[in-house]
């Protein structure tokens, strides 16, 4: 009787080891399942910018189609299509403390 309490005791740890293991493996799962889809909603966020400025590509420049992509402007000179010059979409605008008095949060 003692020898089957043993075996029965070494059968529930091993359940329950083997339990932790699979839950800690399904944490994991659920985090990398969150990161495939912010990381795919970003990969088509990225694509729909990419279409449009393919789309727009010659808008500002000479008529006709353009032989060159927004991501591969050798060859153009165009200011649009050169991305060292798309540096000035990402800076902050600052708002002065002068405008802040006057919309009353100064």
């Amino acid at each position: 009787m003692r020898a089957l309490r043993n075996e029965n005791h070494q059968i529930l740890t091993s359940v329950t080891l083997t339990t932790r293991k699979y839950l800690a493996v399904e944490a994991e799962n659920l985090v990398l399942r969150a990161q495939v889809s912010e990381l795919s909603h970003k990969l088509e966020s990225l694509n729909e910018i990419n279409h449009f400025l393919n789309a727009t590509n010659g808008v500002f420049g000479p008529s006709g189609p353009s032989p060159t992509s927004f991501l591969e402007p050798e060859g153009s000179s165009n200011f649009f299509n050169n991305l060292f010059n798309m540096v000035y979409l990402s800076q902050p605008i600052m708002a002065s403390a002068y405008m802040l008095h006057f919309n009353g949060c100064g």
